[in-house]
């Protein structure tokens, strides 16, 4: 932990035109802000917030970006946005990005993650400003076996639920696009990215695991987990953030040489279990309790999904910075804050400058 490059590449940004799909989400709110603090002109490009208490609203982004409340579905739209804006950089995290509702309306769970996709592919392919494109799909994209190895870049994609097909039908759409289009443009440098198992202050989003902890806790309700024996490679929403990142700033200033898919998480040394994760956060609160609710799951759920992150480590630098623990910690410190009536846009901005202490 804590090997990352120092990150000048973050003054790339500066004064730089940046385009965010999915803006509105838990990731997508994260990179706006940090952008935004960075000193970017970020527009971003979503649907309204989906919970009513949200990241989005609570950091008044509206006011410090400019905000496009669309569908990525809408091609002419998001075509014309992107072509009247202009950007350099775009990070394309706009998605259905929950497994058990892709069960309940897998169409637009389809629609979403490929033909969305598609059509930001389609937009980038309009817009000559764009020079560095990262899109983001999910480490579901891979068709997971449960090794116990963690998958790499070149293993193959797929999926038994909706979600995880969606992800790797869109990973084979950016192939055909890169291979197809993009690399007739020397100017241009695009990645795919895979991370998953993100948490952090500022999520509220039903069925996970995180969220459920903290809303249990607020309303003196037991926490159930439905599968406290999963495991998975917990990592904080900035990890990725920052992979994210590097990665966009090398590919504007190399776009030949850091193209291709990327992955982006901890070692398997971070894994841990569901139920340790909500351990952690009862203990962290002081409060709380758990049961466990295991019952035959009428869908398909993965127990084991990890990455191998060697070409991150090797070719960029990346590493995360903070072990689960500490994670863990922050995550929790932020909901405890908020609740304590901290500011949200304080408590962000104080993460983000621990993760980051360089931009103090």
């Amino acid at each position: 932990m804590g090997k990352m490059v120092t990150p000048e590449f973050l003054s790339v940004f500066k004064a730089r035109r940046v385009m965010i799909t999915g803006h509105t989400g838990f990731k997508g709110s994260w990179l706006a802000f940090l952008l935004n603090e960075v000193g970017a002109e970020v527009l971003g490009y979503a649907l309204a917030p989906s919970d009513q208490k949200n990241h989005f609203d609570l950091l008044d982004l509206r006011k410090s970006i400019q905000h496009i409340e669309a569908d990525i579905r809408n091609d002419q739209k998001l075509k014309e946005t992107m072509c009247d804006f202009q950007p350099e950089f775009v990070f394309h995290l706009a998605a259905q990005a929950l497994v058990r509702p892709s069960y309940d309306d897998p169409r637009l769970t389809f629609e979403t993650n490929v033909m969305g996709s598609v059509n930001l592919l389609e937009a980038v392919r309009a817009c000559d400003s764009v020079r560095s494109l990262v899109y983001i799909t999910s480490d579901k994209c891979y068709e997971n076996l449960e090794w116990v190895w963690g998958y790499r870049e070149n293993d193959r994609v797929g999926g038994h639920d909706p979600y995880s097909a969606s992800k790797g039908a869109a990973e084979i759409a950016f192939s055909a696009y890169s291979r197809s289009f993009f690399l007739n443009r020397p100017g241009l440098g695009a990645a795919t990215t895979r991370a998953g198992n993100v948490i952090g202050g500022g999520d509220w989003a039903v069925d996970r695991i995180i969220p459920d902890c903290i809303r249990a806790i607020n309303s003196n309700e037991a926490i159930h987990l439905r599968n406290p024996a999963a495991t998975r490679p917990w990592q904080h929403v900035l990890e990725p953030l920052s992979g994210y990142l590097l990665l966009a700033a090398r590919l504007f200033e190399k776009p030949a040489s850091y193209g291709g898919a990327w992955n982006f998480g901890p070692p398997s040394s971070e894994v841990r279990t569901v139920l340790q994760v909500a351990e952690h956060i009862v203990e962290r609160f002081g409060t709380g309790t758990i049961t466990t609710d295991i019952v035959e799951n009428k869908h398909h759920e993965a127990q084991l999904l990890q990455l191998n992150c060697d070409k991150a480590n090797q070719n960029l630098n990346w590493y995360p910075r903070w072990d689960v623990e500490h994670t863990l910690d922050m995550t929790s410190d932020w909901y405890k804050k908020v609740n304590n009536g901290t500011p949200v846009i304080d408590v962000t901005r104080e993460q983000l400058r621990e993760y980051f202490p360089e931009l103090l």
